[in-house]
């Protein structure tokens, strides 16, 4: 799976539990921290954690690692690393004050219902498929 499609899998599961401004920033060309980091808000700490998880379910069932996590106990900002895609999960009042947009200014934004179909269809298959092949657990 192409880096950009995992960016868009967990901007898409973030979405499912109601994320808010879900956005993905293209940072591959000014950064060499990753290649996209996708920011999410949440209202509230069960809402921040769920969506985290969630995240961290669906890349899991296609079988994509995660590095680290940060921020769980602390549930303002989660943090969840992929190598090549960061997941920023954050309480509207913490992003705000952190700015992650202003502060990579410079890399191009987009929000998941702006990718192609193409890449949306692929990507649904992907999950489709593997949702068929779990055994309901």
């Amino acid at each position: 799976m192409e880096v950009l499609e995992i960016a868009a899998l967990a901007a898409q599961a973030a979405e499912e539990k109601k994320a808010k401004d879900v956005v993905i920033l293209n940072i591959g060309g000014i950064s060499l921290i990753a290649d996209y980091f996708v920011i999410a808000s949440a209202a509230n700490k069960t809402q921040l954690m769920a969506i985290a998880d969630n995240v961290e379910q669906v890349l899991a069932k296609q079988g994509i690692t995660m590095l680290h996590r940060e921020g769980h106990a602390d549930a303002t900002w989660i943090l969840l690393d992929y190598g090549g895609v960061v997941v920023h999960v954050m309480r509207e009042e913490a992003r705000e004050f952190y700015a992650l947009e202003r502060l990579w200014g410079d890399a191009p934004v987009f929000r998941p219902e702006t990718l192609t179909s193409d890449m949306n269809l692929s990507i649904m298959t992907n999950v489709t498929t593997a949702n068929a092949n779990d055994d309901g657990e």
